[in-house]
Formats: structure tokens, sequence, C-alpha cells
């Protein structure tokens, strides 16, 4: 028996660039090791973190990490440790996704959520739905009803949903709506208010109106209410197996029915398990501009460049080539798990002022938790931030 003490090492940053990933591979061609030491990274969005709320982002953090090892420990699979994380997350006033998400146009709440299981490649997601406190939940019963195979007359069960559909769909499978008005915190209230005069003031502008020389000021500076973009996890379980999953409000402001990456196949997460064609387990989450994030498809864009050796460098790559070079004003933060001997290397990165992480292991007391933030005198959107760390989990050779 082959046993790997387990710790997390945090690593200095090495470049202008930050992702999370970590890798496994088997320890010998002749027998099968089995992880028995499961791990969960989180990050409460792309954005800008105020100092006011550094620690209420920490503490969220913790709590959701902490809530995805107690599953582990219970011995839930991947998907559904993924899934609990991001409950912690949506329910937190402090981020935008679930309870305070941002308010659209018509000041209305809409999320998008979706979840991936790197066993099966199933996946599931909701778009632009109202009246529902924990899409990720939603996402998730799409997931494992598609499982189940076809419904009645041979339908094939859906694994995305939108609007109206999805929450009535969510209803009649059990889980309980919740008003919208209630999802509005006093902080994203707040926002949309100060976003609407803010709308108000450029029209006026816009139709020759503008008298003053007044000029506003950063709403991500006004009593310490950053902007903060969609939230996510990624999570290996005691079996090995890699689940992501990503939650979010969506862009302030935006349009009502607008979908943004949170939902989309292969823009928000991506989850996928080493097989013959991959000699490396994957999950990646993301969290940014979600237009831009659904042309590039970047998580399966990094997922599918963590199969290289050398993960900082084929990430870095990807990043610049895939994400910076096409739209540099954009703000991405993705997070990919990448696996290899039981030794997870995890990444996180961001073109956005900040980011605010978590991450924990099943045999750790307590998650560690840390924001991330650009070199004073960068430019957001022009340069990007890179760190991460080292965690060995424990592994039985059977």
């Amino acid at each position: 028996m082959e046993s790997l003490m387990n710790s997390a090492e945090e690593q200095q940053p090495s470049s202008p660039l930050a992702n999370s990933w970590s890798k496994i591979q088997e320890s010998s061609k002749n027998q099968k090791p089995k992880c028995v030491g499961g791990f969960v990274l989180v990050h409460a969005g792309a954005g800008y973190h105020s100092e006011s709320k550094a620690k209420e982002y920490k503490h969220v953090c913790k709590r959701a990490c902490q809530r995805a090892v107690d599953r582990l420990k219970a011995g839930a699979l991947a998907v559904e440790a993924v899934a609990a994380a991001l409950v912690e997350l949506e329910d937190s006033p402090f981020t935008n996704a679930g309870m305070g998400s941002n308010l659209n146009l018509s000041g209305e709440i809409e999320c998008d959520a979706s979840i991936m299981d790197g066993k099966s490649l199933h996946y599931g997601a909701v778009g632009a739905i109202s009246g529902i406190k924990n899409p990720v939940l939603v996402a998730n019963r799409l997931l494992s009803e598609a499982q189940k195979g076809k419904l009645s007359a041979g339908r094939i069960p859906p694994c995305f949903l939108v609007g109206r559909g999805a929450h009535d769909w969510a209803v009649s499978h059990g889980i309980p709506p919740c008003p919208s008005e209630k999802m509005a915190s006093k902080f994203s209230l707040s926002a949309y208010k100060r976003n609407k005069r803010k709308m108000e003031l450029a029209e006026k502008i816009d139709t020759g109106h503008n008298h003053t020389k007044k000029r506003r000021q950063s709403s991500e500076n006004e009593n310490g209410s950053g902007c903060l973009d969609t939230v996510g996890a990624v999570v290996i379980d005691l079996e090995g197996n890699v689940a992501a999953a990503v939650s979010s409000g969506g862009l302030a402001m935006k349009h009502p029915g607008r979908v943004g990456q949170a939902a989309h196949y292969g823009c928000g997460c991506w989850a996928e398990n080493a097989c013959s064609m991959n000699s490396h387990s994957t999950a990646v989450s993301t969290s940014g501009c979600g237009e831009h994030l659904i042309r590039t498809m970047l998580a399966r864009e990094c997922s599918a460049a963590m199969q290289s050796e050398d993960a900082h460098q084929a990430l870095l790559e990807a990043m610049q080539n895939k994400f910076i070079s096409e739209s540099p004003t954009c703000s991405l933060t993705p997070t990919t798990f990448h696996t290899h001997r039981f030794v997870l290397e995890f990444l996180w990165s961001h073109t956005t002022e900040s980011m605010c992480v978590g991450y924990m292991s099943a045999q750790d007391s307590k998650a560690k938790t840390h924001i991330s933030r650009l070199p004073p005198g960068t430019v957001p959107g022009q340069c990007l931030a890179i760190e991460g760390g080292v965690c060995r989990l424990m592994s039985v050779v059977e």
C-alpha cells in the first residue's frame, strides 16, 4: 500500500497570470491506485474584492470548502460535493449568484448555472431562471435526471432549460420556489439604483444635455461594493472523479432573458476524468465577460491545454492566445483542476483587479483562503496574474 501525506503548499506567483489546476496519474502500470482524499477549490467571482469586505469573501469561501469536504467525507461523489459548495456560495449576499445577484434592466434577478460530471461527461444547466434560490440545484437535478435515460414515449430528457420553463421544471421536481424580491440583497438593490442613475446620466450626455464637468466615480469603489461575476468550484472525490460547477446572476443591468457563459456548455465549466484519450483528469471553472467566454469556449480550451506536462505554461499560453489577445479589456477568472500521481497542482488566473479563492483537502482541518490582486500600476484586462499550489492526496494501491 502506498500512502502519501496530504499537504497543500502555496507557490509564489511566477508570471502575470493566475489559474487553478491539479493532476493525478497511476503510480504503477500494473496496479490501480485509489484516491482516498478529496479536494475542493472555490472562487468568489471575477471583479473587484474590496478590502472592507475581504473578511466576508474569505469566510464564504471557507464555508463552501467545508461544505464540500463534509460531503466528500460522507462518501458523496464529486458532482454532489461541487453542488454543495456552490449552494454555499449562492446563499451569500456578497456574491453575484443566487441570493443577492445582480438585477437586470427591469429590476429583476435572472440566474445562470451549470455543472459537469467528469466521470460520465454529463452536463446540466439553467439560464435566465427566476424565483429559484439555488440555480445550481436545478442544473444538478437536470444532470441526474438525464443519467436515468429516456423519458416516456422515448423522449430525450433536457440538459439545459431557460426562463419560465426552467422554473416550472424545477418546482415540479421538488425544488422550492423563492420570491424574486426576497432574493435581492441590500447590496444588489443599492447597486441597481446606482447603475440606473448612471444610465440616466449617460443618456442625458448622449442627447446633448451634458452641461457639467462632473465625473462619475467607479461603482466598484463606492461604499466598498465591488462588481463581481460568476462563482465556481472544482472538486475531486475519494475515487478520483472530478466535477466542476458555476453559478451567476449575470452582468448588472443586463437585458432580460440574457444568458451568460455560466450556463453554456464548455464555456462556464468543464470536467473530464483521465481516460485513454486524456492522461490527466481536468476540471475548470470560469468567470468574467460571458459574451466573450462563450465565443472562446475557454473552459474547454483550458481543459485541453491542461493535458500538457507543463500545465503552468500551457495555461499561460491558452489565456494569452485564446482570451487576452482577442479581447484585452475582458475580465476572466478560470479555475482548473489537474491531477498527476495523486499530486494535485492547482492554479488560478485573472485579468480582473482581484480574485478570492479558497481550497481544502479532505485531510485538512480548515480551508485556506487568499485574495489575489494584480500588481500595482497594472491595467486590468491587459495583464494576467497567476498563482497556485500543490496538494498531495493519500492513495491506496488495490
